[in-house]
């Protein structure tokens, strides 16, 4: 196994093949050649597969899913729009906070760690893994898109009933990888400033989230952080 590919169990299960296969080494290369040349890499390497480390595939019950890591120092946790309490409240947080107070009536954070939805079995996935410091997207075209998509594919064929939350135009470009007979895609604007009042506030994604999961007999998500 490459130095990379070290994470949670259930996940190396239904992804092991990934990990011998070309693509996936010349990404471990890469960020080793990153790293040798004396560039910082957002997470840090022990929190690169975070999400997955937290949210066990068997127990996945919801998936939002983003396009790359913070690229400020202190911000990238491994989990999508999460960032550490002591940083500044991203923006599009901060629309995140006010759907789910508006939809649900739930207080607004004093945290900005979403880690704990991860209990609730809450997937919160990037799809780009990695960015090097202050260089935004700079690694979205080192094939962490390949893997990523293969995570979504392979829960869309190995589950049911997940619900997958597609917020803008490049998460909703992954619809293709799930199957609609047997999941439900819950499509909204991005919650940036620049979006959210266009389609992300008002939309009771979350509150849509629970009442789909309550339809299907299972425990609705405590969003409360």
């Amino acid at each position: 196994m490459n130095k990379l590919a070290k994470i949670e169990n259930s996940w190396y299960e239904v992804l092991k093949e990934e990990f011998d296969k070309q693509y996936f080494l010349d990404i471990n290369t890469k960020i080793n050649d990153d790293i040798k040349a004396w560039i910082t890499i957002y997470p840090k390497m022990e929190n690169i597969f975070a999400a997955f480390d937290k949210t066990h595939f068997d127990d996945v019950k919801v998936v939002i899913l983003w396009q790359d890591p913070y690229h400020w120092e202190w911000q990238a946790q491994g989990f999508c729009f999460s960032v550490t309490n002591w940083m500044k409240l991203p923006p599009s947080l901060q629309n995140i906070y006010k759907e789910l107070n508006r939809s649900l009536w739930l207080e607004i954070p004093k945290s900005w760690d979403l880690s704990a939805w991860t209990i609730e079995w809450v997937f919160l996935l990037n799809a780009i893994l990695t960015v090097q410091a202050w260089n935004p997207a700079s690694h979205a075209k080192i094939w962490w898109e390949i893997f990523t998509d293969t995570v979504i594919k392979t829960i869309s064929d190995n589950k049911q009933w997940v619900i997958f939350l597609l917020w803008w135009a490049f998460a909703q470009s992954k619809k293709s990888l799930i199957d609609t007979s047997k999941h439900y895609i819950l499509e909204t604007a991005h919650p940036s400033p620049f979006s959210a009042h266009r389609w992300f506030l008002w939309s009771n994604c979350f509150k849509l989230t629970n009442e789909i999961l309550v339809k299907n007999w299972k425990i609705p998500i405590n969003w409360q952080l």
